[in-house]
């Protein structure tokens, strides 16, 4: 059984000044209330992988991108790494600032998450100024990897934030800002 994409999209909630007054949070913890919702978004996503033809690992973002990369990544029977917020990961890390819409922020991820040369697909819930994608991508050739493609469930087209990226984005469901 599945769900149509448009649904699916019909289930997130906009939450207005969160976490700081004038950000529109996209909430997608709504998807996980439905079982057929939830699975269909993870066959949508790994089906998208699948089309990129040799992909060695999924790299999830701190921390909503954990949500579904490691499922993804069992379906396809590939590696997840997660990228975790500064001191969250055992040593040794590599280690990068990124700035946010409202601040800036630091990801970690372990030096042997990625091995020089594999294929990494950077997945994560929501693209807008591209910050935080832009850091992890830098994680990944710190490692060594080479990333194949950013998929994200949201992005924020108005923000423009695939336009820092350093590989091709995929977004499941787009908004114009």
């Amino acid at each position: 059984m599945s769900m149509d994409l448009e649904k699916i999209k019909g289930l997130l909630r906009a939450v207005p000044d969160f976490p700081i007054p004038g950000i529109l949070f996209q909430d997608i913890f709504p998807i996980f209330k439905d079982p057929v919702a939830t699975q269909t978004l993870v066959n949508h996503i790994a089906n998208h992988i699948k089309s990129l033809g040799k992909i060695d690992v999924i790299v999830g973002l701190d921390s909503r991108g954990f949500l579904l990369g490691p499922w993804v990544a069992s379906i396809l029977g590939i590696a997840f790494q997660p990228v975790r917020k500064a001191g969250k990961l055992p040593p040794p890390t590599h280690k990068v600032t990124y700035s946010l819409e409202y601040g800036s922020d630091s990801f970690e991820i372990a030096k042997d998450g990625v091995l020089p040369g594999q294929n990494v697909v950077i997945l994560d819930d929501l693209i807008a100024t591209g910050g935080s994608a832009k850091g992890a991508g830098d994680l990944v050739k710190q490692c060594g990897g080479k990333t194949v493609q950013y998929i994200f469930l949201i992005e924020l087209k108005g923000l423009n934030g695939i336009s820092k990226l350093d590989a091709p984005a995929y977004s499941v469901f787009n908004f114009d800002d």
